[in-house]
């Protein structure tokens, strides 16, 4: 069963003041897809996630991160969380290999925001299957090296414009990821 697979990222002085601005930088640094209208839809939610939005608004054509952070500063308080669902582009196999849209969540937590992990960041990337080979399917070692590559390229992105502190890959499920990207690259090497 795919797992849902992130990038948390913690900021060296993040506060209220700032998050808006750190959250910009984190939606002007990402690789929206070029295939789809990127930025589809902004959530913002007070204390905990569990709670109805505050706002949800749709966007249609040509995404605007002015437009998207103009509506987030209307609820810009320490306890809120502000949720960008959009798409960027992964190879994906449908019986054949091609660049596709694939959904993706990037978000900002406030301080004060309920939040297990406690990161400032965070990002759901897809399904872990998209990041690790799948056994039958030809090139897929090369394919997932590439969408992980991409990965690898935003966080190193994402270092460059804001003062990250620290980052991590996870999965939803606590699996290791490494192991199970060791696994099936051990699996590709027997057949």
């Amino acid at each position: 069963m795919p797992d849902r697979f992130y990038l948390s990222v913690w900021i060296r002085g993040f506060d209220e003041r700032g998050m808006l601005g750190r959250f910009e930088q984190l939606l002007r640094a990402f690789p929206f897809s070029r295939l789809r209208p990127a930025i589809a839809r902004l959530k913002v939610y007070a204390i905990e996630e569990v709670e109805p939005p505050l706002l949800e608004q749709a966007y249609g054509g040509v995404p605007d991160v002015e437009a998207v952070l103009e509506a987030a500063r209307d609820f810009e308080h320490a306890d809120c969380a502000y949720m960008v669902e959009g798409w960027w582009d992964l190879w994906s196999c449908a019986g054949e290999w091609k660049l596709l849209p694939s959904r993706v969540t990037l978000a900002c937590y406030g301080p004060e925001f309920a939040n297990d992990e406690g990161d400032h960041l965070r990002i759901e990337l897809g399904v872990d299957t998209q990041f690790v080979p799948q056994p039958g399917l030809p090139q897929a070692a090369r394919m997932a090296q590439s969408n992980l590559q991409s990965v690898v390229r935003l966080a190193g992105e994402l270092e460059k414009c804001m003062p990250v502190r620290t980052r991590r890959l996870w999965l939803e499920s606590g699996a290791d990821f490494a192991a199970q990207v060791g696994a099936a690259l051990a699996g590709w090497s027997v057949t």
